[in-house]
């Protein structure tokens, strides 16, 4: 019996079509073998995708590598390429057929960013909360909200 199951899940590859889907079922299976298979279809979704973004953008190649840390109050979910174009948000209009995707890894996430990598390339995260996060008790022993919480308190003071 594993005591203390890894907390980390690295996949390099060529970002093609083909493989995305690939990535999503080793996602998937990754977060059931952590119990976290209600993060599977967020997490999936957001790195689709990211993969998505590396094969239509990265120069000079296609190689990047996934990796899925799963810490104590969210799981954080990167794709490393070897483009050092940073990425960006764009207004895609009501018709437009792409260039939503950050804006969607924005909303589903709970942070998102990205950075140069030191090794003249980029890396792209998410994270978002774990099941447990919601009520976990801060060290200063105040209860932390869950992200649904926040927005309802962050609405009622609005109004």
């Amino acid at each position: 019996m594993i005591s203390h199951p890894s907390r980390h899940c690295t996949v390099e590859l060529q970002a093609l079509p083909s493989r995305i889907g690939q990535v999503r079922r080793i996602v998937s299976a990754q977060l059931r073998y952590w119990h976290m298979d209600s993060l599977i279809d967020r997490a999936s979704l957001g790195v689709t995708e990211l993969l998505s973004n590396v094969h239509r953008h990265a120069q000079p190649d296609k190689t990047c590598t996934v990796e899925m840390e799963l810490l104590l109050e969210r799981l954080r979910v990167s794709v490393r390429d070897h483009d050092p174009r940073l990425p960006v948000v764009e207004d895609a209009g009501p018709l437009a057929t792409c260039g939503r995707g950050l804006a969607m890894v924005a909303a589903l996430s709970e942070s998102w960013g990205a950075l140069p990598d030191g090794e003249s390339g980029k890396v792209v995260w998410f994270t978002l909360p774990t099941p447990n996060a919601a009520g976990l008790v801060v060290p200063d022993g105040i209860p932390r909200l869950a992200v649904a919480e926040r927005g309802a308190d962050q609405m009622a003071r609005a109004t």
